[in-house]
C-alpha cells in the first residue's frame, strides 16, 4: 500500500510541475526515509494519482497504522502532511526565479503562476476550503459577500492540553515572519515546509508576498515586512499600497488599522491584505464631492458605503499621498464632541484610518475608512463594533476584508442556523431552546414578513444573515447615516 501510496504522490509531483524526472528517485528516497522504509518497488506503471488530499489521508492512514505518527489529532496530521509535501515542494530559489519570469511576461502571470502553485503544494488546503459556506446579499451598498469559516479547523483536546506542556518559542517570533519558509513547526505552530515566499520593494523597503493559507476570497494575499516590526498607518504606509498595485494593477491592497478593537489584525508585524478580487466597496460611487484645497489633481469624495469613507483618485502617486496624509494627520488629532468622537482619552489615541489602494484604468485610487475604537460602559468592546444585539451573529472585530465588505462569520453558524432553520418549520418556541435563544429576537423579527416554506428557508436566512452584515458595518462606522451624522462627517470635511 505505502510503495502505491509513494508512486502516486511522486507521480503527482511530476504532473504538477514540483519535481522534474530527474528528481524523482531523490524525492521517493525522502518519502522512504520519512516513512521508515528500506524497501521498496517502483511501479512499472503510469499511476494517475488522485486529489491531493486523498492520497494524503491514505498516507497519514499509513502512518498511524505503523507508528509513524505517535497521536492521531488534526493538529498532528497537519503537522505530518505538510511534512510530506515538503519533500516534493521546490526551493524557495526556484520559485522565486519562476515568479521573476513570468512577471517578465506579465504581473498577472506570475501570481497566477504563484497562487497555482501554493495550492498544488497543499499550502493552501483546497479541500477544505471547499468547505466554506458562502452566499452573497443584496443591500442598499450593492452586493455583499458572505461566508461561513470553516477551513480553520477546531482545535483538539489533547492538542491544547499538549501545547500547554509545550515551552514557548521566539522563533519565528509570528505567523507573518519569513523565519515561517520551510519550518517544520510544532505543537504551537503549524509546519510550513511547502510555504515559499516572494520579495518584493515597496518604497525601497523590503517585502515579501505570500498567500493566506485560509483564502476568504480570490487570491487572498498578504504583503509582510522583511523585519517584525509593528504595524502602523502613516504616509509611508500610503505610498507603499500605491507602489504595490503599481507593480501589480490587477490587484488590490489595503492595511488593517494600527490600533486595537478596529484593527483586526496581527498588530505586532507590519503588513497588508490584497488580491484579484473586486469587492462591493470598489462599486460603490461617490455619494458626493470634496474639494481638498492645495491638491487640485485629487479628485475626493464620501463614498456611498455603511461606513464613513473618504476617496482619493488622481494619476500621480505622490500628490494622492500627499492628500492621504492631510487626511489621516487631521483625523488622528480631530474631536467632536457632539458626535461622540475623541481623538484621546487620558493620552490613549483612538483615531485611525483603515486604508485601501487599487487602481481604476489610468487612475490610481485610495479608500480612506475612518476608524475610532473608544470604549463606553454601554459598549466595553467598542462603541464603533458591532453592538451586543448582533452579536448572535458578529462580535468579532471588523477588519479591512469586511470593511470592504466581506463578511467573515464564525464556524459555530453553520450548525446554528441548520438547527434554527428546523426549528422555525417545526413551529417551536425559539426562546425555550438553549441553543437558539440567542437568535430569537432576530428570527422574530423578521419571520412575519416571509411565507416560508422548506424549499426557502435556507436563502431566507442567508438573506437575514446578510442584512445584519450590513448593519454591523454601519455600527463600525463612525458617522451614522442619519442627518445628524451626516452633519458631523461635513465637519471633518470643513476642517479638511
Amino acid at each position: 500500500m505505502i510503495n502505491h501510496l509513494i508512486n502516486e504522490l511522486v507521480n503527482y509531483g511530476l504532473k504538477n510541475g514540483l519535481i522534474d524526472l530527474a528528481d524523482e528517485v531523490y524525492v521517493t528516497n525522502s518519502l522512504l526515509e520519512l516513512f521508515g522504509l528500506n524497501d521498496y518497488v517502483a511501479s512499472e506503471e503510469d499511476v494517475e494519482p488522485r486529489k491531493l488530499h486523498l492520497i494524503l489521508e491514505d498516507m497519514i492512514a499509513y502512518a498511524i497504522a505503523n507508528g509513524v505518527m505517535k497521536d492521531d489529532t488534526i493538529a498532528q496530521r497537519d503537522l505530518f502532511d505538510t511534512k510530506v509535501m515538503g519533500v516534493l515542494t521546490p526551493a524557495p530559489s526556484t520559485v522565486r526565479r519562476k515568479f521573476a519570469e513570468k512577471y517578465e511576461n506579465s504581473p498577472k502571470h506570475a501570481t497566477q503562476f504563484y497562487y497555482q502553485f501554493s495550492q498544488i503544494t497543499n499550502y493552501i488546503r483546497v479541500d477544505r476550503i471547499e468547505k466554506d459556506e458562502k452566499w452573497t446579499t443584496e443591500t442598499d451598498f450593492g452586493t455583499m459577500d458572505i461566508t461561513i469559516n470553516l477551513s480553520k479547523p477546531e482545535k483538539d483536546p489533547r492538542d491544547i492540553i499538549k501545547a500547554g506542556m509545550t515551552k514557548k518559542s521566539g522563533y519565528p517570533a509570528c505567523l507573518l515572519c519569513r523565519g515561517n519558509e520551510g519550518y517544520a513547526g510544532h505543537i504551537m505552530h503549524p509546519a510550513r515546509q511547502n510555504h515559499r515566499i516572494i520579495p518584493l520593494t515597496l518604497c525601497e523597503e523590503d517585502y515579501y508576498l505570500q498567500y493566506s493559507p485560509y483564502v476568504y476570497y480570490n487570491e487572498h494575499c498578504i504583503i509582510f515586512n522583511y523585519n517584525h516590526i509593528p504595524m502602523v498607518i502613516n504616509k509611508a504606509t500610503f505610498g507603499k499600497l500605491l507602489d504595490f498595485v503599481r507593480q501589480f494593477p490587477h490587484y488590490t491592497l489595503g492595511s488593517n488599522a494600527d490600533l486595537p478593537i478596529v484593527g483586526g489584525s496581527i498588530l505586532s508585524h507590519d503588513h497588508f491584505q490584497g488580491g484579484g478580487y473586486v469587492f462591493a466597496m470598489a462599486k460603490a460611487p461617490y455619494e458626493s464631492e470634496v474639494v481638498l484645497d492645495g491638491y487640485p489633481n485629487v479628485h475626493a469624495g464620501i463614498v456611498k458605503w455603511p461606513m464613513s469613507v473618504i476617496r482619493l483618485q488622481g494619476r500621480e502617486i505622490n500628490e494622492l499621498v500627499d492628500a492621504a496624509n492631510h487626511i489621516l494627520e487631521k483625523w488622528r488629532g480631530y474631536s467632536d464632541p457632539e458626535a461622540y468622537i475623541f481623538s484621546e482619552t487620558d493620552g490613549v489615541p483612538h483615531n485611525t484610518i483603515t486604508p485601501i489602494a487599487r487602481k481604476r484604468g489610468d487612475l490610481y485610487e485610495l479608500d480612506l475608512v475612518l476608524r475610532n475604537n473608544i470604549t463606553t460602559e454601554e459598549c466595553p468592546m467598542g462603541l464603533y463594533h458591532p453592538h451586543a444585539q448582533y452579536h448572535h451573529i458578529k462580535k468579532e472585530n471588523i477588519g479591512l476584508i469586511e470593511v470592504m465588505g466581506l463578511a467573515v462569520l464564525p464556524a459555530r453558524l453553520k450548525k446554528e442556523m441548520s438547527d434554527l432553520e428546523r426549528a422555525i418549520l417545526s413551529g417551536e418556541d425559539l426562546r425555550q431552546n438553549e441553543a437558539m435563544a440567542s437568535h430569537a429576537d432576530w428570527a422574530e423579527e423578521w419571520i412575519p414578513k416571509y411565507d416560508i416554506t422548506s424549499e426557502n428557508i435556507h436563502s431566507i436566512v442567508q438573506k437575514e444573515i446578510g442584512i445584519v452584515f450590513t448593519k454591523v458595518l454601519e455600527d463600525a462606522g463612525v458617522y451614522k447615516r442619519t442627518p445628524d451624522g451626516i452633519a458631523a462627517f461635513n465637519r471633518f470635511i470643513d476642517d479638511l
